[in-house]
């Protein structure tokens, strides 16, 4: 697994809880390694391992803190970048949704070496969506979530959403399930495509 995601754990626990929470995690996690390397690669059994151990040591779920992980990764101040690749998505909430599509490819154009799932978006008449995710691994769908969520509360927008297992090609996959129920529901974080920069 592509060290980034080794590393966006690392920094989302380090600047959540704390740097003795982390250290506490990756030693009961039993790892040699407390810094992780954004350009390295490590295995996914060190990503699931120091999870684990994070989770016992926060008594959370590990979907939910996966779930805060893709939070952290929008709103956090020092993943910026994160969320300027997703606003490129488009200028509503609706426009991000349904350019989910293209996020794969988008952010090989970032980061080359980063293999995100496959993302198919599904609308529905009644203003929700679906959302497959393609993945060998489970989580992505969490982390997935936390990510909407937070881009809801960028755009002003106010959804409800579901996480859940559904069967797809005869294989069972996360599937999300978006709820719109208003586009301009509070004032959304202002955004400059052009200026190269966020407001703060």
């Amino acid at each position: 697994m592509y060290g980034l995601v080794h590393r966006a754990l690392q920094t989302f626990a380090q600047d959540t809880y704390g740097d003795a929470l982390w250290r506490a995690a990756v030693a009961k996690a039993g790892l040699d390694v407390v810094e992780f390397e954004a350009m390295l690669t490590y295995s996914d059994e060190m990503f699931d391992a120091v999870l684990d151990s994070l989770s016992d040591q926060l008594s959370r779920d590990r979907a939910l803190v996966l779930e805060d992980l893709g939070s952290y990764l929008v709103t956090h101040p020092n993943t910026n970048v994160v969320r300027r690749l997703l606003r490129f998505g488009g200028f509503s909430f609706v426009d991000f949704v349904l350019s989910l599509d293209d996020l794969q490819d988008r952010t090989k154009l970032a980061f080359p070496d980063l293999h995100l799932p496959r993302l198919e978006v599904e609308p529905h008449l009644d203003g929700a969506f679906g959302i497959w995710v393609f993945s060998e691994r489970e989580g992505f769908g969490a982390v997935l979530q936390g990510v909407l969520r937070a881009m809801a509360d960028d755009y002003g927008a106010l959804v409800m959403l579901e996480l859940r297992h559904a069967t797809r090609y005869d294989r069972s996959f996360e599937h999300l399930t978006v709820e719109l129920f208003e586009t301009d529901f509070a004032a959304g974080r202002s955004f400059d495509l052009s200026m190269g920069h966020a407001a703060k």
